[in-house]
């Protein structure tokens, strides 16, 4: 449990950086400062000026993300949403609803840290539209990768229960997403599940598909991804494809975000340092994609290399967290796990 809180934050403080910066844009950063294949944080020592004018850094990363100046665990949305999964669950137990999780929403995240699909449903609640109407009205976002990002906690309290980890994860979904957007939390939450008594990055992708519709776009992205991480020597053939087959969508949508969590995965074979490394260098929502990886191989390895460990603080704007240590936080989720 505490692998894969850890390799959460390493996932997501590796991305934080360089988000919104293209792939080509990562790998040049990353080579101009000795840093490619990806092995270690991002810095901005040694960088030319040329390539930082053309690839600059994320501003609000930046600052705290960069291997000179990272101390402890930055806030960011991707480790805010596991840290109220597991307020929900403390508050309401293992039978809470999507209504316990809008009003937690009310009562203890800040506006300001929501974006795209969130912030929707959030003014929707707001202006008193309730669930399940709040992933619909006037929300385009719907199939975008907000509701991915929140559900690895409901796997890590349903350890080999992917089916269970799922449903939860629609619990939480549907507060703000439809269709692939609910798909894709269902998928990474079977496969946090999973992956803290698996033996193979294989079982844990396939406890993934098992919950998704198999019609689906997203199983289909999947399948394919995980076909060509299995077939490529070289993991940037394996990007190229997966660009190839999604570069017309956002790159915060669900479908390219989780077939190249699954591609990542699978070609890393349960490496710790390429698997978080892939998801960033695939240059869509690096923080988000990096922290879902780094998490399932936190778990499958029982803890992350000690290059990837930070000060055990981690920042948040949520109510009696802030500060709080992994250590603790991988404690108060076992106890969430049903006797």
């Amino acid at each position: 449990m505490l692998g894969a809180w850890l390799g959460r934050a390493a996932g997501c403080v590796l991305g934080k950086p360089v988000e919104k910066i293209p792939r080509e844009g990562i790998r040049q950063i990353a080579e101009a400062t000795g840093n490619w294949p990806i092995q270690g944080w991002f810095t901005g020592v040694g960088l030319p000026d040329e390539i930082a004018r053309r690839w600059p850094w994320n501003r609000r990363s930046a600052v705290n993300s960069l291997a000179e100046n990272i101390d402890g665990v930055p806030e960011d949305d991707d480790l805010n949403y596991p840290l109220l999964a597991l307020t929900v669950l403390e508050r309401h137990g293992r039978g809470f609803t999507t209504d316990d999780v809008a009003k937690l929403w009310l009562d203890e995240l800040p506006a300001g840290r929501t974006f795209t699909a969130e912030r929707v449903a959030y003014r929707n609640l707001l202006a008193g539209i309730e669930p399940p109407l709040t992933a619909t009205y006037r929300n385009p976002f719907r199939e975008w990768i907000g509701a991915l990002i929140r559900t690895d906690l409901y796997g890590w309290v349903n350890p080999g229960d992917p089916a269970t980890a799922a449903e939860y994860a629609w619990r939480d979904a549907r507060l703000t997403h439809t269709a692939n957007g609910v798909y894709g939390a269902m998928f990474v939450a079977a496969m946090c599940a999973q992956s803290l008594v698996a033996t193979s990055v294989k079982e844990v992708v396939e406890a993934g598909l098992s919950v998704v519709p198999p019609r689906s776009r997203l199983a289909g992205a999947v399948r394919q991804a995980v076909e060509d991480a299995s077939a490529a020597a070289d993991f940037e053939q394996v990007l190229d494809r997966l660009h190839e087959r999604h570069g017309d969508l956002h790159w915060v949508h669900t479908i390219n975000n989780a077939a190249l969590v699954a591609a990542t995965l699978v070609h890393a074979q349960g490496d710790f340092t390429a698997s978080i490394a892939g998801a960033v260098a695939g240059g869509w929502d690096t923080d988000s994609a990096g922290a879902t990886v780094g998490s399932i191989a936190g778990a499958l390895n029982g803890g992350v290399p000690e290059r990837w460990r930070m000060r055990d603080s981690l920042a948040s704007s949520l109510t009696g967290f802030d500060g709080i240590a992994l250590g603790e936080l991988a404690e108060r989720t076992e106890r969430m796990i049903e006797p």
